[in-house]
């Protein structure tokens, strides 16, 4: 492994080891990876990629929060690596299995309209809307991770959600 500093050490030691820190974000990084691409197995290959990555990179990392950081970061970055490379044979949304946690609330018909739609955004704005709503980052936060700036975060999501509306209201009427 990698030498660590102290302060990554320290983080890596209240977790177990480095595979308390894959236990511990395993789930946002495959999260990231799995709401960009709609595919279980891509998701899974990427976050092993992201991981693969992080345990070169843990000497580098200084706390828990950059750890976090870095992982968000190079989750998308490697998501839409690989969205780029398999485009020509990308597998139809509906093909994609769903996860193994039903959503909350809401219309199960209208969530599968919105994940279709989500997907046949470009790949910046699509992975912008997935920080933004799934995980819940602010416009800030999704501009460090994705290296670009603010305004351009927030004209992906203006574009992306006037877009998604307009599709909606062709396919299904009026959105109250």
């Amino acid at each position: 492994m990698a030498q660590l500093n102290s302060t990554t050490a320290d983080a890596a030691e209240e977790s177990g080891s480095f595979a308390g820190l894959i236990r511990t974000h395993q789930a946002m990084v495959f999260s990231i990876a799995y709401h960009f691409l709609r595919d279980r197995f891509a998701a899974e290959e990427v976050a092993q990629d992201v991981f693969l990555q992080l345990h070169a990179k843990l000497g580098a990392l200084e706390s828990p929060d950059h750890i976090r950081f870095w992982l968000r970061k190079a989750a998308s970055h490697r998501s839409i690596d690989y969205a780029r490379r398999r485009r020509p044979g990308s597998v139809s949304i509906d093909d994609a299995p769903e996860l193994s946690v039903p959503d909350d609330v809401g219309d199960p018909l209208l969530r599968a309209r919105l994940r279709v739609l989500i997907a046949s955004l470009p790949e910046a704005p699509r992975m912008v809307m997935v920080l933004r709503y799934q995980e819940e980052l602010m416009p800030e936060e999704i501009a460090r991770v994705l290296d670009m700036p603010v305004r351009t975060v927030k004209s992906h999501l203006h574009r992306s959600l006037a877009m998604l509306r307009e599709k909606i209201e062709r396919s299904m009427g009026e959105v109250t």
